[in-house]
């Protein structure tokens, strides 16, 4: 009798306690969690010299390589835009270098990067009809992350002996992209590139190719120092819609 007294009296407890168990109660309601991200991100910022007479300006987006990691930014100055300014070369666009931290990758930092660019863009002069991605080797697989990440946003990209998942192609339909690799790079294949410009032609995308027959992983310097590439990606722009041209 004891045991049957305690059984019921638990099933009254839960009928008074838990009205949500009732049978009009629903079984699932809507709820809304909101919070804000922390971000934290060093980066270099390059504004022209003749950045006050002119009402917007092109941004280029710099990513380095797994090299230049850590808290100095003196290190990313090593390859790239960056090295070209601190040498004393002026770029017609803003140029911003953010630093991924020491162990992390620019992949798993996509929701940084483009908090940084938002940040850019409501406090600098942007023409974001003509925001540009680039990086190398890390910075070059970033480059295809990012790229895919917010598909809308840039009006080009060029991706330095990288690679990244073929599936991306399908974001990457609409946004020119020149793709550049050492055929003799032993640090990251050239297949990583080759399977990623396959995959943009499949889909249908606007790829260019090129192929440094003698370079081995740094491919970077030849195409930074090329004023072809520059010319071909201060033309494209995003056009109202999400198209691209030049």
């Amino acid at each position: 009798m004891r045991k049957t007294f305690s059984f019921f009296s638990g099933l009254l407890c839960i009928a008074l306690l838990s009205p949500a168990l009732g049978e009009d109660a629903p079984r699932q309601v809507a709820k809304t969690l909101e919070f804000k991200v922390p971000v934290k991100l060093d980066y270099l910022l390059y504004l022209p010299p003749e950045y006050e007479q002119q009402d917007a300006w092109p941004l280029v987006i710099f990513l380095h390589g797994a090299g230049e990691r850590g808290h100095d930014l003196e290190l990313v100055k090593k390859h790239g835009p960056p090295k070209l300014i601190a040498e004393g070369k002026d770029f017609p666009a803003i140029v911003v270098s953010p630093q991924c931290s020491s162990g992390r990758w620019w992949h798993a930092q996509l929701l940084e990067l483009t908090a940084l660019i938002d940040e850019v863009e409501a406090n600098y002069k942007v023409d974001k009809s003509r925001v540009y991605l680039t990086g190398l080797s890390m910075g070059g697989f970033g480059t295809w992350a990012l790229g895919a990440y917010t598909p809308d946003r840039f009006a080009a990209l060029v991706p330095i002996c990288g690679g990244g998942e073929t599936l991306v192609a399908r974001s990457l339909t609409k946004t020119p992209i020149w793709v550049f690799h050492g055929a003799k790079d032993a640090i990251v294949p050239l297949k990583r590139s080759e399977d990623m410009v396959a995959a943009v032609k499949r889909s249908q995308g606007n790829v260019e190719f090129t192929v440094y027959p003698e370079a081995q992983h740094d491919s970077w310097t030849e195409t930074y120092a090329n004023p072809d590439m520059w010319k071909w990606l201060f033309e494209q722009r995003r056009e109202a819609g999400g198209s691209n041209g030049s």
